[in-house]
């Protein structure tokens, strides 16, 4: 028995080391045919040892935030504490998500250095807070913000549409009008403004909760001008270990961070020319892809076209619509984050990616969150971490009526009255009902009824009939729904 069990622990270790990916040591003059990796590679161990090694780990869940008797932020304690507090009656709580409680014999304390870290994306944004104790920075709390861009260009569009059928059967001759309005400076498209918003409410409110002495985001995702040309010189960090970080990150997003030939991913990649410079091919990025080892021995000196592979031209010319999103955004997230007051940190999406691959740390939206810029480096996380899931949903329709897919309205004009019995729909409630055929606790989301009889969906089922009187509020809606998962920070 203790022969296999070392025989394991062997297994194991021989294996992290040859998956680790290790940044290169000595600077990268040009782009050539490097070696790279997309991804920290899954393991290759047997399923059933992979899910025991994650059992074996260490995991931790988010620190309970903490208010004082007077609302003001304290440290964030451990689970266990605020368990304690609570038990004691010296705490209640004030807020499910994320979970926070209030002291009631308490005012003031002492705090350390937090910063409040921001990886944004065009669909999920990573936060972390990372707290700089005496014995080092830690991640105390990890969330992913998804936005709701997508949904939201969908009913613009929709509205749109049915505007313009009214229009076309009500005056149909009315003048255009299009050029009669002007956007103000720094306009952003609904969809766009959205993820700003959401960026800039969720500063407000861990600011509320957690005593933030500093912001920190990822500003510079692409540098097109290194894109454009690669041996560009005069800038300092281009010499050093950092430089081709940004055109690989650029790759590895645009190419889905696999084989453009085979498709085979988790695999070794090599920056690839589809004009070879034998053939006068250049570094310009629209002529760079990504080949694992064995296609770009076999297309040798070929052209894409002569290879086979005509289309990846083509897809090479079309930009990044995620990119486009993500630039588009940042400098208004950036200002949004000046405006507190606090100082801001910037780092480049190379950078993040340095530290995060130097420290050995898996590809997740709140670890690259948590890697961003100078105060990215030797940051503690356990294994396995607690990551709070935020989906933006919004807090209603202003649309008084539905209609049909013709255009016609279907129901009548909606009452301006939102909330039932001091219920509004999106509340998370907690029902206790005591007699009759819906007995028993009840706890979720809230649909309210003019009736006063409301609908709970719960994790797993929806429960209607539930009377208002057996209903009591948890957490009034706030425009987010909310879902814990636990994140992985390791390779495995």
């Amino acid at each position: 028995m203790l022969l296999q069990s070392w025989a394991l622990r062997h297994v194991v270790k021989c294996f992290l080391e040859v998956e680790t990916v290790r940044p290169a040591s000595k600077p990268l003059h040009n782009i050539g045919e490097e070696t790279m990796t997309g991804e920290l590679p899954k393991g290759r161990l047997p399923e059933r040892e992979v899910t025991r090694l994650k059992k074996n780990t260490q995991q931790a869940q988010n620190r309970v935030l903490v208010l004082d008797k007077n609302k003001q932020p304290l440290m964030p304690c451990h689970p266990a504490r605020a368990r304690e507090l609570m038990r004691k009656g010296r705490a209640a709580v004030y807020r499910r998500f994320p979970f926070t409680i209030i002291l009631k014999d308490r005012e003031g304390g002492q705090t350390q250095p937090a910063v409040l870290k921001f990886d944004p994306g065009s669909k999920k944004t990573g936060i972390a807070v990372v707290a700089d104790f005496q014995r080092g920075k830690r991640c105390i709390f990890a969330a992913e913000l998804e936005h709701r861009g997508e949904q939201i260009k969908k009913a613009l569009e929709k509205r749109r549409n049915i505007r313009r059928s009214r229009r076309g059967r009500k005056t149909r001759y009315r003048k255009a009008r299009f050029e009669n309005r002007r956007r103000p400076q720094g306009w952003l498209a609904p969809s766009l403004q959205s993820r700003v918003d959401n960026i800039a409410s969720w500063t407000q409110k861990f600011r509320a909760l957690v005593p933030i002495s500093g912001l920190s985001v990822e500003n510079v995702r692409f540098d097109t001008h290194k894109l454009v040309n690669p041996e560009v010189e005069g800038i300092e960090y281009q010499q050093g270990t950092l430089f081709g970080y940004e055109v690989k990150e650029y790759l590895l997003d645009k190419w889905g961070r696999k084989c453009a030939y085979c498709g085979k991913q988790n695999v070794p990649l090599q920056v690839e020319h589809m004009t070879p410079k034998s053939r006068g091919g250049s570094n310009r990025v629209d002529n760079l892809t990504l080949a694992c080892e064995k296609c770009n021995q076999k297309k040798s000196n070929q052209t894409a076209e002569e290879f086979g592979f005509p289309e990846l031209r083509q897809k090479a010319d079309k930009p990044l619509r995620s990119a486009a999103v993500v630039n588009s955004t940042r400098p208004a997230i950036l200002r949004r984050l000046e405006s507190t007051g606090l100082l801001v940190e910037t780092g480049s999406g190379g950078q993040t990616k340095f530290n995060r691959s130097q420290q050995g740390y898996a590809k997740e939206h709140w670890l690259d969150a948590m890697c961003i810029g100078d105060s990215g480096r030797q940051v503690f996380v356990e294994t396995q971490h607690e990551v709070l899931e935020i989906k933006a949903m919004g807090r209603g329709s202003r649309q008084m009526c539905r209609v049909d897919r013709f255009g016609f309205p279907r129901t009548g004009a909606k009452k301006k009255q939102k909330r039932v019995g001091g219920f509004q729909t999106g509340d998370i409630v907690k029902a206790v009902v005591t007699k009759g055929k819906k007995q028993g606790r009840y706890e979720g989301r809230v649909a309210v009824r003019s009736s006063g009889n409301f609908n709970i969906k719960g994790r797993k089922q929806t429960t209607q009939g539930i009377a208002a009187k057996y209903c009591k509020t948890l957490q009034k809606i706030d425009g987010y729904t909310y879902n814990r998962r636990t994140g992985v920070s390791s390779p495995l």
